[in-house]
């Protein structure tokens, strides 16, 4: 009886082994089920507040000042919903002409200008590019995209939402570089 016993104590401790690794398991997966159902109501209540975007110039409308005060009208709080606190500037940077169309390259600087440093070292930028077709109709919306410095994503106005700290993650990586560098 006595190696019964043993053989009975020796599963018993691996039965509360694998029960404590199951409930490791569980509580990991419960954790993990709580993140996506967070992740999803974030997302189903930000389709509940539809982005943004303003009604682009039409080809007949379009020259580079009234582009350069739709891009900034676009960018404003209402659309990109950024803080007071950020102030940004819109200039034409190029105008290219190209075979069946022109290209022009506007950029929006981003800064947070403070009591202290009224002109700041570092800014982020968005650029712009507004494709004007010759050939399409004068009634036909101009082509607009844009992209962020630092990122590789073009994106279009009115398809994803603008995301403040993407500008907060330009700006924190070129203060990081400023101090890096020996002066």
């Amino acid at each position: 009886m006595a190696t019964k016993d043993e053989g009975t104590s020796k599963d018993t401790v691996e039965d509360v082994i694998k029960l404590q690794e199951q409930t490791n398991v569980t509580e990991t997966a419960l954790a993990l089920v709580e993140e996506v159902i967070a992740a999803a109501v974030e997302c189903v209540e930000g389709s509940q507040d539809p982005i943004k975007n303003v009604r682009w110039l039409t080809h007949g409308e379009f020259t580079a000042e009234r582009c350069r005060r739709q891009i900034h009208q676009y960018v404003s709080r209402q659309s990109w919903e950024s803080e007071k606190r950020w102030v940004c500037c819109t200039t034409l940077v190029r105008r290219d002409d190209i075979v069946h169309s022109f290209r022009y390259i506007y950029c929006v600087r981003w800064s947070v200008p403070t009591a202290l440093k009224p002109m700041p070292r570092v800014s982020a930028a968005a650029f712009f590019i507004v494709k004007v077709n010759k050939r399409k109709p004068p009634e036909m919306p101009i082509d607009v995209k844009y992209f962020l410095e630092g990122q590789a994503l073009v994106q279009r106005p009115g398809t994803i939402r603008f995301r403040e700290h993407w500008l907060r993650e330009v700006i924190e990586a070129k203060h990081l570089l400023l101090e890096s560098l020996p002066i």
